[in-house]
């Protein structure tokens, strides 16, 4: 078996700053969470993940439950933060909505939280759902009282990276995460 290398950078953010609630693009919005919308989240977490390099560095990420795995196992974390934790949905004419992005959050110390998964669906990229996502995070954060949020991101996501970085975030440390290829 070979083995590749892949770039992760752990970024940090001070939450104490004024975050502006996020303007959604028309027919879109957060949901705030609740367990019965653990599938949702899984579902719009397979639609922005599968066919992303994130989805070889971290094989879950690759089919539906695996997301579904993922989801139960960060909701069921001591730390979960349900109330930074989010769903952007977009409802079609009739009103019913689709599951098009996910972020979860979890306090990891007492000052300190950290973003899991934020994930877009392709059809709905590039339209600031993921910086409203992650600031939906953020201000909960500050609310709870945490100090500041953490997260990680492939280094070759540089559209996530920038992204980040505009919210706030700098890099901290850089990581690489060994992942082993398998041959049939």
């Amino acid at each position: 078996m070979s083995v590749t290398y892949y770039k992760r950078y752990r970024m940090d953010a001070s939450v104490r700053r004024r975050f502006d609630r996020p303007r959604l693009p028309l027919g879109y919005r957060l949901v705030g969470w609740s367990d019965e919308l653990l599938l949702d989240h899984a579902e719009a977490k397979h639609a922005a993940f599968r066919d992303e390099v994130d989805s070889r560095v971290f094989g879950c990420l690759a089919d539906e439950d695996g997301c579904l795995r993922l989801m139960e196992e960060i909701a069921g974390k001591p730390g979960f933060m349900p109330q930074a934790t989010w769903l952007a949905e977009r409802a079609d004419a009739t009103g019913v909505a689709e599951p098009v992005g996910t972020i979860q959050a979890v306090r990891v110390t007492p000052r300190y939280g950290s973003i899991q998964n934020v994930g877009v669906a392709p059809s709905a990229r590039g339209l600031g759902l993921g910086a409203a996502l992650v600031t939906a995070a953020l201000v909960a954060f500050r609310e709870a009282g945490l100090l500041r949020a953490t997260l990680e991101v492939t280094a070759t996501n540089a559209t996530a990276v920038r992204m980040y970085e505009s919210l706030g975030f700098v890099r901290v440390k850089t990581m690489y995460r060994a992942v082993e290829a398998q041959y049939a």
